[in-house]
């Protein structure tokens, strides 16, 4: 009889409830599930599960938002464990639903409508919710899952309802939440409030008619964007150099809404996304200064983040003053322009995150950046020359498809009014060129050129015999390595796509050579 009195007292004094979450692995969402138990002795809250400091933080903004919004916080012994357990938590994104856990433990609300739907959300001590990052990943968990529905902080509301499919519950408050779990039913889930009328904004003032000459490298920028190549321009200070690398964005295709999800993404779960615009309509053009770090640029810390890679995933990453780089930051790109993802390993586990990007460099050829201009003098020695032209290793020159010698503009070219051509002229052209592309393509999982393997290309990269020679001749000429010659026929190919050729023919090869030989 003992006994039974006892279970009897437990039960009584034992109450339990589970609430579901999600966490982040990269830009990837993983559900999470909340236990909370509350039992006798003497209070204590305890947080399990591999919480990071901001989780275990947490227990006191819980405690405090709980008492103001005029609850009342259990005086029992709490126990709250983030399952799975072997996995690493991080963020205050957990705040709200332990919060609701507890509430619901203690019979404050109802249990039955926890089910089958994701809570997420931070917590201030006065009950506010305050919005968290990767909530888009969330929501397209939960249309994975075939989860009921989500709630999420109101500010992340316009994020969340980009993923058709998903009820979308928004709260301002944990008495609006408590509110929202027991009239689940009766509340109306909130619907999508980005619109495709937006794609039809004009997002850019600058324009390529503004950069005066160049003609070379303005074409070197209609042939990367057209088949996604990457680009090295070498000239001296004050050649344009930048000015030309900033307009590359006004000659690319625009984003399809599967690359909108998905470059929004990276952006939301590394909380770089505005506060205005839930979603990014635009390819992102990213410019780290050269003293970033190599974590900085490919991505890490403890619990790996996207680095300027991944952010410039879609678009173009300019990287000015190329030669000043860490050395060991520009040899770990060789993976990334190679793949198109970039993979960090942990001791528990490995990240993998996206980066398909342009790279679009700039350099000086020489430390005082004069070496070759006609009208001032170079004053470097041989020796620094050489040693700062080693900055750059052979394997990334080799990975970069065009390499370009931008020289700075003489007297006619500076004052001549005539207007160069628009970059509405020059896209296009890039936009025939992609239309070639997919047509040739759309049987396979390839979209543009640039992501041609060493098989793909004896496929897709057809010559005449009068190509095929020069070819020859050139990799006599110029000992270009077995990368190089994949490389000049893949921009080959993009050539002849603007030229709407379905061989590549020897002025294609010709005019591919001439953005190959290598200047620094």
């Amino acid at each position: 009889m003992r006994l039974s009195e006892i279970e009897i007292v437990e039960d009584r004094t034992n109450l339990f409830s589970k609430v579901s979450s999600c966490g982040l692995i990269g830009i990837n969402a993983y559900h999470v599930e909340i236990e909370i138990n509350l039992s006798g002795g003497l209070p204590h809250f305890i947080l399990v599960g591999l919480p990071d400091i901001a989780i275990n933080e947490s227990r006191e903004r819980v405690r405090a938002a709980i008492k103001s919004s005029g609850l009342e916080f259990p005086s029992k012994k709490i126990v709250v464990n983030l399952a799975p357990a072997d996995t690493k938590k991080a963020g205050p994104t957990y705040d709200l639903p332990i919060a609701v856990g507890i509430l619901a433990a203690n019979n404050i609300l109802n249990k039955n409508n926890l089910e089958d739907i994701y809570i997420v959300g931070e917590l201030g001590l006065s009950g506010k919710v305050r919005p968290v990052n990767g909530v888009l990943s969330f929501a397209i968990l939960a249309k994975q899952k075939k989860i009921k529905g989500i709630i999420v902080p109101k500010e992340n509301l316009a994020e969340a309802s980009l993923i058709d499919g998903v009820n979308i519950y928004q709260i301002s408050n944990l008495n609006e939440a408590i509110y929202t779990i027991n009239n689940l039913n009766n509340i109306k889930p909130q619907t999508k409030l980005i619109t495709s009328e937006e794609d039809k904004q004009n997002y850019y003032n600058i324009d390529l008619s503004e950069v005066k000459g160049q003609l070379l490298a303005k074409r070197g920028l209609e042939i990367s964007a057209s088949g996604g190549h990457h680009m090295l321009m070498i000239g001296p200070p004050g050649s344009g150099k930048s000015m030309l690398s900033q307009r590359i964005t006004t000659i690319l295709p625009p984003l399809e809404y599967e690359e909108k999800i998905e470059v929004t993404q990276i952006y939301s779960t590394s909380g770089r996304l505005s506060k205005t615009k839930s979603l990014i309509l635009t390819r992102p053009f990213r410019t780290p200064h050269h003293s970033t770090s190599i974590a900085g640029l490919i991505g890490g810390g403890s619990i790996p983040h996207p680095g300027e890679i991944s952010l410039a995933h879609t678009g173009v990453l300019f990287l000015d003053e190329f030669t000043e780089f860490q050395k060991q930051a520009l040899d770990s790109l060789r993976e990334a322009l190679e793949t198109k993802e970039i993979t960090i390993s942990r001791s528990r586990k490995s990240i993998t995150f996206p980066c398909d990007f342009t790279l679009i460099a700039a350099c000086n050829p020489c430390p005082c950046g004069y070496l070759g201009d006609p009208t001032k003098k170079c004053i470097c020695n041989g020796q620094s020359i050489r040693k700062y032209k080693t900055r750059i290793s052979g394997p990334i020159i080799d990975r970069i498809d065009l390499q370009i010698e931008v020289k700075r503009l003489n007297t006619n070219e500076l004052v001549n009014p005539k207007i160069s051509e628009s970059s509405n002229s020059i896209k296009e052209r890039v936009l025939q060129a992609r239309q070639f592309q997919k047509k040739r393509y759309k049987d396979s999982n390839i979209q543009i050129n640039s992501h041609l393997n060493t098989k793909e290309i004896k496929q897709f990269c057809k010559l005449e015999k009068e190509a095929q020679s020069i070819l020859k001749d050139a990799i006599n000429s110029f000992n270009l390595t077995a990368r190089s010659y994949d490389r000049i026929l893949k921009v080959g190919r993009t050539i002849a796509d603007l030229d709407s050729s379905d061989i590549i023919k020897a002025s294609h090869i010709l005019e591919a050579l001439q953005f190959r030989i290598k200047t620094i």
